[in-house]
């Protein structure tokens, strides 16, 4: 399960829109994916071994994902943007309920921290119109020790919004400029373009750096303060609605935002069905663990 997990974790973060956290909430084991990662860091021993045989299982998946975008599937979203975004509303539509019954706890009763809601939905929006004012067409990046820096950078934001549920990485990538340029490095690298080493490489340790300056942030804000960051992660869902809408208009030759002539009812089912059978499978596996 986490296998899929984990590819389902890789198209989304692939494509501008919809981030790996957020698939990792809707199908339940996003608390696990960032204590994993906290454990990995700074775990004992036996911590660190569970971890690790998580995220392996994990990581298999999402690489997987991630090179079937690069290589292949990056040419059918842009061909089929309309069904592919509506394909992610289905994700998140549907897995609202069940996000909000799995969290009821938290949420009951602490209202007020419905402000921690509007806060990210109005940040995902905001980014999502920054992103609309952005030029995407740019697909190489220049030489030069500032342009690593800034490629750098670039990746430990990107890194910190694909963990957090809500704000796309690519989405930042593409606010950046750099969304194209490091999708063909990375397609240039597999076709064993050497030339390209240089920025994934760069791009590599700024993921790295990333995840550890922001999963000890979360890890904290999921223990101490749970209402007020699973509001958050609400609006940041919520806010990623508006973003998948505007999908479109980020692919290298733009296209209209998604309406309701563009909108696919069967690929919006298709999504929920997606949500059902992976919750059919946790269901199943957690009933099987209760027995043990």
């Amino acid at each position: 399960m986490y296998s899929i997990g984990g590819f389902l974790m890789a198209l989304a973060d692939s494509v501008p829109g919809v981030s790996g956290g957020t698939i990792a909430f809707l199908l339940g084991f996003y608390d696990k994916f960032i204590g994993s990662l906290h454990n990995i860091i700074s775990g004992n021993k036996q911590e660190k071994i569970d971890a690790l045989k998580f995220l392996i299982r994990l990581g298999i998946g999402w690489i997987i994902g991630f090179l079937l975008a690069v290589l292949a599937i990056t040419s059918i979203f842009e061909s089929h943007i309309y069904q592919v975004s509506s394909l992610f509303l289905g994700f998140i539509i549907f897995s609202i309920p069940i996000f909000l019954k799995d969290e009821k706890n938290v949420l009951m009763g602490k209202y007020i921290n419905l402000i921690f809601t509007l806060i990210g939905a109005l940040l995902v929006v905001g980014i999502t119109l920054l992103n609309s004012q952005t030029s995407n067409d740019e697909n190489s990046i220049s030489g030069g020790f500032l342009s690593y820096i800034f490629i750098f950078i670039s990746a430990m934001l990107a890194i910190s919004a694909m963990v957090l549920p809500g704000i796309s990485g690519s989405t930042i990538l593409l606010i950046l400029g750099l969304y194209f340029p490091v999708i063909t490095a990375v397609k240039n690298l597999i076709h064993f373009d050497l030339s390209a080493l240089p920025i994934v490489i760069v791009f590599g340790f700024g993921v790295l750096f990333g995840i550890v300056s922001v999963v000890k942030i979360i890890n904290i804000c999921l223990k101490k303060f749970r209402s007020q960051t699973i509001y958050m992660v609400l609006g940041l869902m919520l806010g990623s609605l508006y973003s998948i809408v505007r999908g479109p208009e980020t692919l290298s030759e733009p296209q209209p935002a998604m309406d309701l002539h563009s909108f696919s009812i069967i690929f919006f089912l298709i999504g929920g069905a997606i949500i059902a059978v992976m919750q059919l499978a946790k269901y199943l596996k957690d009933k099987k663990i209760s027995k043990n």
